[in-house]
């Protein structure tokens, strides 16, 4: 699985109930991570080049209620640890941003809501790009502005320093999918795909164990690991959902997926002298060891970049871990 992806053009580059046996319902302190209750939110307003219509966007970041107007790079405010897909690219000085999370309502408050949707681009009337993205949050930060085809993945940071043993993920959740047989792949450059295989939402938690050598390449090894997909619309909100994080080596667990809980080599971290570079997990760490980082990553859809459904919708709120 290559969910980290994010989808990427010539004028535009931007990321992007089925429930595993595993979900447990694990007692102990629940501890909220920042901002995880998304009650408030940074809001910027961009202005597209007039190339490309001259519209002015409005993109959602996981912060302090802020309000920003102007096409500057965005920074994670007031201490957020969270990123999102909504980003800004200028690619041949062309300003383009792609949108694909948003804040909802929940109750008496706000929850994230992630949507994967076609981001389209047309020039002058003259070029028509359509692009499959997916909403997606997680731990870490990006590199604003993309300026590039190749930048795109290197513009993430994934995770954030992190030495605890939690017990167990939990948040509140809803979910609408399409729940069709099949998904589509549209990378802008040539005509939507028919790909094999439904279309989940998806939870991914990881912790790791980094090394950081003389060369500043980073190395990992996994310490615990969840992953939950979402196949079916829920009746309204699931609250409190609980997921028990599996430490050491899960291969021989009969909920073991190599495609999605496998180990990884194709995420992108900022090195100590502030290069971004891969994170390559070079094998699983004793049961009892303590992470150095941790990943975390919720999407409207787990194929990679440019795949998905179109509907596909995951709502979240009341983010934390429970010791």
């Amino acid at each position: 699985m290559d969910k980290f992806s994010i989808f990427r053009t010539t004028v535009l580059s931007a990321i992007f109930v089925l429930v595993q046996p595993h979900e447990a319902r694990a007692e102990g302190k629940f501890v909220p991570f920042k901002y995880g209750d998304f009650d408030t939110w940074v809001t910027r307003q961009i202005h597209e080049s007039a190339v490309i219509g001259g519209k002015t966007k409005t993109l959602y970041e996981i912060g302090p209620n802020k309000a920003l107007s102007g096409n500057n790079p965005y920074v994670n405010l007031g201490g957020s640890p969270w990123g999102t897909s909504n980003v800004m690219a200028k690619v041949m000085g062309v300003v383009k941003t792609n949108n694909s999370v948003y804040r909802d309502t929940h109750g008496l408050g706000y929850c994230a809501k992630m949507q994967t949707h076609i981001e389209t681009c047309k020039v002058l009337g003259m070029m028509n790009i359509k692009v499959l993205a997916a909403g997606s949050i997680f731990l870490g930060d990006m590199k604003e502005p993309i300026t590039g085809t190749k930048d795109g993945p290197k513009a993430l940071n994934w995770g954030i320093p992190f030495n605890h043993r939690p017990k167990a993920l939990r948040y509140d959740y809803r979910v609408q999918v399409p729940g069709t047989k099949t998904r589509i792949r549209q990378n802008g450059f040539s005509k939507a795909t028919t790909v094999a295989g439904q279309d989940y939402c998806i939870t991914v938690l990881y912790l790791q164990r980094r090394h950081e050598d003389a060369q500043g390449n980073i190395t990992a090894q996994r310490v615990g690991t969840i992953v939950i997909k979402y196949g079916k619309t829920t009746n309204g909100w699931i609250n409190a959902a609980t997921y028990e994080i599996h430490y050491g080596n899960i291969t021989a667990k009969p909920f073991y997926d190599a495609s999605t809980m496998g180990l990884r080599s194709v995420d992108y971290a900022r090195n100590s002298k502030g290069k971004s570079v891969i994170v390559r997990e070079t094998g699983w760490a004793a049961a009892d060891a303590t992470p150095t980082h941790l990943i975390l990553q919720f999407s409207s859809s787990h194929g990679g970049a440019y795949v998905g459904t179109v509907g596909n919708t995951f709502w979240v709120d009341n983010v934390g871990l429970v010791y």
